[in-house]
């Protein structure tokens, strides 16, 4: 059986979470006015990165004295505090400030994927200082795709960016209370909402997580299943994955995916690692499988094939462009590398 993976891109987390400051009065105040403090920009779910540095992708940080004023006069800006870094005894603050609001388009996204969803479209009717800090994001940075991004970077700048993204989704998707539909307040330097009625004692509302197993199934001759979903552009082939369901356990979730979705029956499991997934809120629990039965049954609904491969068998597919693999960023293309013996 496989081995723990060592390396995960959207897995990069270097921070200091500092989570018993974030609620104290004026902290985030005092986290602008620091000089130690750098700010980046995500909108969209995409992350504002210097220009022309796509190929080899960094954050786009500015010190927090040249956006505080306007990061607070543009009332679509959302502040959030992403955490601390300390290096060669010198700590450094990372706030990410999402301007989704602020821009009514994302310029030059060509990294944008299919299935990107995030965030609104801002109102209409900005106000001029809306109007003005769009117009300066827009100019002055290309903006990159997570999937793309974490893969490419550092450790600190991937787990700043998928912070970032992972918790402006969540602002984003959620304006109101899901209890009594009345609007939310940002508490906690981004990281919670407080209801605003208080006849609902203004209840406190915390990031939801939507936790997922992915699972690599292997038979008794060492190949593995891989399946075409009917979603699936093109030739992409990966392994089993959905979402775990209420009131049940991963393992459980894990045998019931794999079997809902490929008729294949598996025995032993063992847990290779998790990753984030903000696309727009999951968390992958990745898994190997040992079949227990061969046999290979897809519903032709979810699932459009699914074959038992060797690794000449999948050598012989990638050459031939039969078969194309989940992206670097993908929790998937880690787990049938380590099977397959090197990075593909």
């Amino acid at each position: 059986m496989m081995q723990p993976l060592r390396y995960l891109p959207l897995a990069q987390d270097v921070l200091d979470d500092r989570t018993y400051d974030r609620g104290k009065p004026g902290f985030m105040d005092d986290i602008m006015h620091d000089p130690d403090t750098s700010v980046f920009l995500v909108s969209h779910g995409l992350v504002a990165v210097p220009r022309g540095a796509r190929l080899h992708p960094r954050l786009a940080l500015l010190p927090a004295e040249y956006v505080r004023d306007a990061v607070a006069d543009a009332s679509g800006a959302l502040a959030m505090f992403m955490g601390t870094h300390t290096v060669a005894g010198r700590t450094k603050n990372y706030v990410a400030v999402d301007v989704s609001r602020v821009m009514d388009t994302v310029p030059d996204a060509a990294q944008v994927s299919a299935d990107n969803d995030f965030g609104e479209t801002a109102d209409t009717g900005s106000s001029a200082a809306d109007l003005l800090f769009a117009e300066r994001a827009s100019s002055r940075f290309d903006w990159c795709d997570l999937r793309d991004f974490a893969p490419n970077t550092t450790a600190l700048d991937a787990g700043l960016a998928t912070r970032a993204i992972s918790l402006a989704s969540w602002h984003a998707s959620q304006r109101f209370c899901p209890c009594c539909a009345s609007p939310v307040e940002t508490v906690d330097a981004g990281w919670a909402q407080r209801c605003t009625n208080e006849a609902d004692r203004n209840r406190m509302l915390f990031p939801r997580i939507e936790p997922a197993v992915i699972t690599m199934i292997v038979d008794a001759h060492d190949r593995i299943l891989l399946q075409h979903n009917a979603t699936f552009p093109g030739t992409l082939y990966s392994v089993c994955a959905g979402f775990v369901e209420a009131g049940e356990s991963l393992e459980h979730a894990v045998r019931r995916e794999c079997f809902e979705e490929t008729g294949v029956e598996v025995g032993e499991l063992r847990y290779l690692g998790s990753q984030v997934w903000p696309f727009p809120a999951s968390l992958m629990a990745g898994f190997v499988a040992q079949a227990t039965t061969d046999d290979v049954h897809i519903d032709d609904i979810e699932v459009s094939d699914a074959r038992w491969m060797s690794r000449d068998d999948l050598t012989r597919a990638l050459a031939n462009d039969e078969v194309t693999l989940p992206g670097k960023a993908a929790i998937a293309r880690y787990m049938i590398s380590q099977w397959y013996g090197k990075e593909l």
